[in-house]
């Protein structure tokens, strides 16, 4: 065992694949090195973690961080600093931008604008269209890139892939694993007169009813095991497409929110306003209940934010012209860990939701455990803390959360990225250290 150590994080309670035990971690050049009784090992630098639990680094696999185009929401300085705050190691960046991350150029663009500014390590999605169908086989493999995403409904930018012959092209190039926003797009146009005379926000749910979901998930499914394509689908929302994908397990992968998880329609577009509204949209009970069932059963594979901020301006137009998305990176887990501190939620599932499952989808290397070799990036929470969570926490240039004055049970205290302490006590430290995410499926032959 190695003696000599960068940094020791002592006292805590670690999540190993071995289960919760009482434990040191040694860290030596950003990669775990030793997991057990590290007392008479030296290191320049030890992090006290009594009385805390140390996790896998939380991934955060959906965001929105504006840049470039839209910086005025958000960019990737102020997006991956609410990411270290709310304890995220990684996360994983959307291509609605402006202009659209729809090239090798713009991915690199992305890579170049993320150096020595991002607090976490990032991965960006490259989106796919009618046009560059042929071309994702290539794109995808790009060093830094998190895969293809597709929109199957419009949302928030002009990605949009919505006829059979487009979809079938795109998921017929390329090998990894694919990305999907779900939303029948006739549907919504056949749809969209009862919104234009306004109505409010509740309506939203209304418009893009839990129809919209199915109609689109069924299909994808259907077209994606004929492509013999592995996807994945984003922000589910409702009770009726779970059987579908519980049934699809051998090719789909599932992700739900916090926000879906959490709120619940009508009260959030009563308390909340258009701050509630977001694609797909916030459903009522019945639909919530059913993604806990299946949270429950395993269905879900995936925790994301779909952290989508956009100013309080620009959320105080009328609806529809109200944008659609709300702020969430910084608030993913002490919503969870309340969850948890609540009984819905065991830590374990909580680890395989936000960690461990974000690795096996996307085939992440060296991350999603705390295990000798992999990068050492933790998760440091205090399980009984008691909180509020407020907009004047907020990191997001948006500036709000939908959760403001919500107490919470459960909260991060440190982030540390690969051996580097980014965040203690609700303080960012240090300058930014993110890094490209690797993936197993990109790095190639080993020694080329």
């Amino acid at each position: 065992m190695n003696d000599a150590f960068e940094l020791i994080i002592e006292k805590g309670r670690c999540f190993t694949p071995a289960g919760q035990v009482d434990a040191d971690i040694g860290i030596v050049d950003g990669r775990i090195a030793a997991i057990g009784s590290l007392a008479g090992s030296d290191a320049p630098e030890r992090f006290d973690a009594t009385g805390l639990d140390v996790l896998p680094g939380v991934i955060d696999t959906q965001v929105h961080f504006r840049e470039p185009g839209l910086d005025h929401k958000e960019d990737l300085e102020s997006g991956t600093r609410a990411a270290v705050l709310g304890g995220v190691t990684a996360i994983f960046e959307m291509p609605n931008t402006s202009p659209l991350t729809t090239t090798a150029e713009a991915i690199q663009d992305k890579l170049d604008r993320a150096q020595g500014r991002a607090w976490c390590d990032h991965a960006f999605f490259v989106g796919a269209t009618p046009e560059n169908a042929t071309a994702l086989v290539d794109l995808e493999r790009y060093p830094g890139c998190a895969g293809v995403k597709m929109f199957m409904g419009s949302s928030t930018g002009s990605l949009l892939v919505s006829e059979d012959a487009d979809v079938a092209r795109v998921l017929a190039h390329g090998h990894r694993r694919m990305a999907v926003h779900s939303e029948d797009e006739a549907r919504l146009l056949q749809r969209q007169e009862m919104i234009e005379e306004g109505g409010g926000p509740a309506q939203h749910p209304v418009w893009r009813d839990a129809e919209s979901a199915r109609l689109s998930t069924e299909r994808l499914l259907r077209m994606a095991k004929s492509a013999g394509r592995r996807i994945h689908v984003l922000h589910i929302t409702t009770a009726e497409e779970m059987p579908m994908l519980a049934a699809a397990k051998d090719f789909a992968t599932v992700e739900v929110t916090p926000q879906h998880l959490t709120l619940e329609a009508p009260d959030c577009y009563d308390r909340l306003g258009a701050l509630a509204q977001m694609n797909p949209p916030i459903r009522e009970g019945q639909h919530r209940e059913a993604l806990w069932r299946a949270v429950s059963a395993g269905i879900v594979d995936v925790i994301g934010s779909d952290h989508a901020p956009h100013t309080l301006e620009e959320k105080a137009r009328p609806y529809p012209a109200s944008p659609s998305g709300m702020p969430g990176v910084q608030t993913l887990v002490p919503i969870m860990l309340n969850h948890v501190a609540e009984g819905r939620l065991s830590l374990e599932r909580f680890v395989d939701l936000t960690s461990a499952g974000a690795q096996r989808i996307y085939g992440i290397a060296g991350k999603g455990r705390i295990a000798v070799g992999y990068d050492a990036d933790f998760t440091v929470v205090d399980l009984k803390a008691s909180r509020t969570i407020e907009n004047k926490i907020m990191a997001s240039k948006s500036g709000w959360t939908p959760f403001d004055g919500m107490k919470v049970t459960g909260w991060p205290m440190a982030t540390i990225i690969r051996g580097k302490v980014a965040m203690r006590d609700h303080e960012v430290l240090g300058t930014p250290v993110g890094a490209p995410v690797r993936f197993t499926e990109t790095l190639g032959a080993i020694g080329t």
